[in-house]
């Protein structure tokens, strides 16, 4: 659904701008389709997600591909990568690095020695192995792009993005995200198993699973373009109150939060949900051709930007309801016109 905002004519880009933002997004998404088989949401949810510089968490079961799609991500844009395999006996430092003791032009000092963070695309393997207190490692680097040790900060280089995957949390050896380092993620993607037809096509030209080999898709100028053209993507008023009042009607305690809703949630969104759907909804209208942001780029990204970051109720999981099932209750239930705002029955 088309959103009219005011002044938008204004702050429209030029159709050429569009039309080559488009075309480099949908370049990587073409090398990432080439490797990844079969998955053409997961692909578009990952390319969408880097165009607004956030994070991905990737849930599914293992050999579905989702350590393949982050190094074949990396490669495609020529960025430096390193992989970190989460386990319950790795330590923060391990992680960001930490001092270490030197001793240069005759003293002994606290030399910093970067860990396996300091890179531009970070795999973060099956990160719910690990301890709470390892995962909280992350925070400072997803949130703020730098790591502080003995009171110094370091940048990390730019850009930056984790992508990490964990397993089903009903697997034995596991530990849940807490939900501060779930808000750090701009989304959950849910990686699925692939339909016959792919497997086959898999078995028969990829032997021993090996992917073909990728050529760089977008050079370090064209990506800082491609940023750049996102962040010019025009965002109605009308559309940035629909975000808002979709975040607010997630929480049980709002006037405006539906009835199913009211008894499957315990806690609501963050600001930080809203911020994410908006900026990727920027990226979602780009990859559609388009210079301003609509009601359906909105629908299209809430569901992996909102679930995870809702805190369900005991009666939800009783009921089998899941929290895209949640989010897909919300969209249905809030109108994308205030006005048109139907009664809560209490």
């Amino acid at each position: 659904m088309a959103a009219q905002g005011e002044g938008s004519a204004e702050a429209l880009m030029a159709p050429e701008r569009v039309e080559r933002g488009r075309a480099l997004l949908e370049r990587l998404r073409d090398g990432l389709g080439r490797v990844i088989l079969g998955q053409p949401e997961l692909i578009d949810l990952t390319v969408i997600a880097l165009a607004a510089r956030g994070h991905v968490l990737l849930e599914g079961l293992p050999g579905l591909g989702k350590t393949q799609l982050v190094r074949s991500l990396a490669d495609l844009l020529g960025l430096a990568f390193r992989r970190v395999q989460f386990t319950p006996d790795l330590l923060p430092s391990d992680i960001t690095g930490g001092p270490i003791l030197e001793e240069r032009d005759g003293r002994r000092q606290f030399v910093f020695h970067p860990g396996p963070l300091f890179a531009n695309v970070v795999l973060a393997d099956e990160i719910n192995r690990a301890s709470p207190k390892t995962q909280s490692a992350l925070l400072e680097a997803m949130q703020e792009r730098r790591v502080t040790a003995l009171g110094e900060s370091h940048a990390l280089p730019d850009p930056f993005f984790v992508l990490a995957t964990q397993n089903p949390i009903e697997l034995e050896g596991t530990y849940p995200l807490p939900e501060a380092q779930l808000d750090r993620f701009l989304f959950k993607v849910e990686v699925g198993r692939v339909a016959p037809e792919v497997l086959e096509t898999i078995i028969r030209e990829r032997r021993r699973g090996t992917p073909p080999p990728v050529e760089r898709a977008l050079d370090g100028e064209e990506l800082a373009e491609l940023f750049a053209t996102v962040d010019a993507v025009y965002l109605p008023a009308a559309v940035a109150r629909y975000v808002a009042r979709l975040v607010e009607a997630s929480h049980p305690a709002s006037p405006s939060c539906p009835a199913p809703v009211r008894g499957w949630v315990r806690y609501g969104a963050s600001p930080r949900a809203a911020i994410a759907i908006a900026e990727a909804a920027r990226a979602a209208a780009l990859l559609a051709g388009r210079p301003n942001v609509d009601f359906d780029d909105v629908a299209r990204v809430a569901p992996s930007a909102l679930a995870h970051r809702l805190v369900l109720q005991h009666a939800a999981r009783l009921e089998d309801v899941s929290a895209r099932e949640v989010v897909r209750t919300l969209l249905d239930a809030v109108p994308v016109v205030p006005d048109a705002l139907p009664e809560v029955v209490a």
